[in-house]
């Protein structure tokens, strides 16, 4: 595409944008209103960056199944899905009722309580390389303790990460660090480039505590790792002694056993959060036994790990009741398989209207993409808030569907296909329409 041509259609994007943005505000008063009113209390007006999008966001008030309801009373099919982390929907009665069995049986008890042991043993069984786990209270906790005891075991400073990760609200590494990413002394790499990363592991090795990877990066794009990657870091880590860190907080919901099922290769620690609390702040990390013997203060372990709310009964129930009895292997497999038909619908519609439209991603969590290259890491992205995402997530909500902002998709157990089948229609149907000020398909 020429550059005149480029110029057009940003353009005719940015009109387009202006117009839907008027719709909004027109449309969402109270969101809007209650927006201003939290500014003065809460830098940029929430405690959560990934919910922010311009004009304003949407303020959520119920919601029920796979839908939500906002302050102004749209009611939306809810395809953000907590960025992974709502797996059961908005609400499910048998972890409604775990929760007020929970609640009257008493909260703050002030010791072990009746259900951790249980949820440990459940987890341990689904992902057997985790041999022994620690609780705790989010997905980044889990991150961040999982790094510090492989600094620990092996007496080792540095981390490899890879451009454009993010392991937690405290852990987003790339060529430039937010400043409230950790100060861990870093080496990084390529996601996916198998020789890079080889050479890069070879140079530093004596120096490098762990390897911490997405098996399919989540926020990142939901970019799947390749197999021959995945096998790589494997062989390497197991020979410079480095310790293998899967960071499944995101992607553990997309198989029984997590991918490290699905890729048949066994890291040497893991860490959990987003569908296993049930709808609750949740963390874990575990790994093998030579590992998590360090928090065993009773055999001479010198890491304790403290959290008032690590084992917290509410998350502990749900936690259980949802993995046991609800989100069931076999729950597992149709859901993601669900994903899979709906990732390969909207790659279709892209092909069939010559436009750079693509989902990648795994199983239920997927992502869409306005270009046609293949999507192997992030730099290949464009910016979240490119004005080709915004106004389709503008567009959206006005069809009745809750999307994010970055093109993140996560399914829910209350979806049905109809529900899927009615937004690939709207998707047909948005896409038609701006097909003239979209970008266009480059691959021959």
């Amino acid at each position: 595409m020429n550059t005149a041509v480029r110029l057009d259609h940003a353009s005719a994007i940015d009109t387009a944008l202006a117009h839907a943005e008027q719709q909004f505000i027109a449309a969402n008063p109270l969101s809007q209103a209650r927006h201003q009113r939290a500014c003065h209390v809460m830098p940029g007006g929430h405690s959560r960056q990934t919910l922010f999008y311009a004009p304003f966001p949407l303020t959520i008030a119920s919601g029920d199944a796979a839908r939500v309801t906002d302050l102004d009373g749209h009611q939306y099919l809810n395809l953000v899905g907590d960025y992974a982390a709502g797996v059961f929907g908005q609400t499910c009665a048998p972890i409604q009722q775990a929760v007020r069995d929970a609640l009257q049986a008493g909260i703050s008890l002030s010791g072990l309580n009746t259900k951790e042991l249980e949820l440990a043993e459940l987890i341990s069984r689904r992902i057997p390389s985790i041999e022994q786990l620690r609780f705790c209270n989010s997905g980044s906790e889990a991150v961040l303790f999982a790094s510090l005891v492989a600094r620990h075991a092996t007496k080792r400073p540095k981390l490899l990460v890879f451009n454009g990760c993010y392991h937690g609200g405290f852990m987003i590494y790339g060529p430039s660090d937010p400043g409230l990413s950790v100060p861990f002394p870093l080496v990084k790499a390529t996601y996916n480039d198998v020789p890079g990363t080889r050479a890069t592991l070879r140079a530093n090795g004596t120096d490098i505590a762990a390897v911490l990877v997405e098996p399919m990066m989540g926020s990142g794009g939901c970019i799947p790792a390749s197999a021959e990657f995945l096998t790589m870091l494997r062989e390497e880590t197991r020979r410079a002694g480095i310790v293998l860190i899967f960071d499944e907080v995101m992607t553990s919901r997309l198989a029984p056993g997590g991918v490290q099922s699905l890729r048949g290769i066994q890291p040497d620690m893991t860490t959990l959060g987003k569908f296993w609390g049930g709808g609750f702040a949740f963390g874990a990390f575990g790994g093998s036994r030579e590992l998590m013997r360090h928090l065993d203060t009773r055999s001479g372990g010198l890491l304790s790990q403290g959290g008032t709310f690590n084992n917290n009964i509410l998350a502990m129930s749900a936690g259980l009741v949802g993995a046991r009895d609800v989100y069931t292997p076999e729950a597992c497999v149709w859901l993601n398989a669900l994903g899979d038909k709906l990732r390969e619908q909207l790659n279709a519609l892209g092909r069939s209207l010559s436009l750079g439209f693509q989902a990648t991603g795994l199983g239920g969590v997927l992502n869409t993409h306005w270009r046609d290259v293949s999507m192997t890491e992030p730099s290949l992205l464009e910016p979240a808030t490119a004005p080709v995402r915004r106004l389709f997530q503008l567009e959206m909500f006005s069809r009745g569907y809750y999307v994010a902002q970055r093109g993140m998709i996560n399914l829910s157990l209350p979806l049905q296909e109809s529900d899927l089948d009615g937004f690939v229609g709207q998707v047909r149907d948005y896409l038609s329409r701006h097909a003239a000020i979209l970008p266009r398909a480059q691959s021959k």
